[in-house]
C-alpha cells in the first residue's frame, strides 16, 4: 500500500502507521474515531450491508484500525445486519498491543435502547461479560435479564441511549481511544454532539445509486470541520485519515 499525503512513499506499514498516530483523550470521555466506508456517490451499504463496498485492501486497513482501540462501539442494527462476531486480530496485532499496555484484544460496546440483539450468537457466546451493551430504561424486562446473562448492561437514558453519557462511562472503565464503526445514525449522534475526533473513511471506486445512507445520517449540527491528515492507496482504493479541526472559531467559517 503507498502512501499520497502528505509525502508519497511507495511502501507503508499499514498497521504501525495507524498504531503510530497521536490520540490523546480528554479528561471526561475517550478519543474518538470512526471507520467508514462508502462508494465515490456516497452509498454506505450495497443490499443492505457495507462489506461489498470492500475488497482485500479495505480489509486490511480495517484490521489494522481495529488494533489500534481500547474499545470498539457499534449500533444494534449495525450489528444485526453485519452479523457481527466477537472481535478478532492475528496474534502478532495483539502481541503488539499487550505490548503498549493494553489488552490484546478490544471491549465491544454496543448502543441499543430496544436491546433486540441475539444473545444466542456467537457474539456472546466467545466471551460471555466481555461485551458492553448500553441500553435505555424502557428497554423490555424480559431482554434485559437475558443481556445482563451474556453483557455488562448499562443504563444511559429514559427512553434512549444519552451517548455522551456512554462515553464517559467508557472513559471510567479506562478506555481512552474508541472505534466507532457505525452506523450512520449512531455516527450522527457522536458528530451532533461533537464528540468526533477522527474520522477514516474508505471511498471505494464503485457508483451504486439507490437510497443508501451517507456516513452520518440525523444529525444537523453547525458544519463541523475537518483537518486531512493522511491518503493511502490501493487497487483504485483510497484511505483518508481526517482529525477535527477545534482551532477557535473554526467550526463552520469558511466552509
Amino acid at each position: 500500500m503507498q502512501q499520497l499525503y502528505p509525502q508519497p512513499v511507495q511502501t507503508v506499514d499499514v498497521e504501525a502507521v495507524y498504531a503510530a498516530d497521536q490520540r490523546p483523550a480528554p479528561p471526561d470521555r475517550p478519543w474518538v474515531l470512526a471507520n467508514m466506508v462508502s462508494s465515490v456517490d456516497g452509498a454506505t451499504a450495497l443490499d443492505g450491508v457495507s462489506g461489498p463496498l470492500g475488497g482485500a485492501a479495505d480489509r486490511f486497513v480495517f484490521a489494522a484500525i481495529r488494533a489500534v482501540p481500547d474499545a470498539i462501539l457499534v449500533a444494534g442494527g449495525t450489528v444485526r445486519s453485519e452479523r457481527y462476531g466477537p472481535p478478532r486480530l492475528s496474534e502478532a496485532s495483539q502481541r503488539r498491543r499487550s505490548e503498549r499496555g493494553q489488552r490484546r484484544l478490544p471491549r465491544l460496546a454496543i448502543v441499543t435502547g430496544s436491546l433486540r440483539l441475539d444473545f444466542d450468537a456467537e457474539l456472546f457466546r466467545v466471551a460471555p461479560r466481555q461485551t458492553m451493551i448500553f441500553t435505555a430504561a424502557s428497554a423490555p424486562a424480559g431482554l434485559r435479564a437475558r443481556a445482563e446473562q451474556v453483557a455488562e448492561v448499562v443504563e444511559t437514558g429514559d427512553y434512549t441511549v444519552d451517548i455522551g453519557w456512554a462515553l464517559r462511562r467508557l472513559r471510567d472503565a479506562g478506555v481512552t481511544t474508541l472505534l466507532s464503526e457505525g452506523g450512520p445514525s449512531l455516527l450522527g449522534q457522536l458528530v451532533e454532539g461533537d464528540f468526533l475526533d477522527e474520522i477514516c473513511l474508505t471511498s471505494a471506486p464503485l457508483l451504486v445509486g439507490g437510497d443508501s445512507k451517507r456516513i452520518v445520517a440525523g444529525a444537523r449540527p453547525e458544519p463541523r470541520r475537518l483537518r486531512l491528515d493522511r491518503v493511502l492507496a490501493e487497487d483504485g482504493v483510497l484511505f483518508y485519515r481526517y482529525l477535527r479541526d477545534r482551532r477557535q472559531g473554526n467550526s463552520s467559517a469558511g466552509i
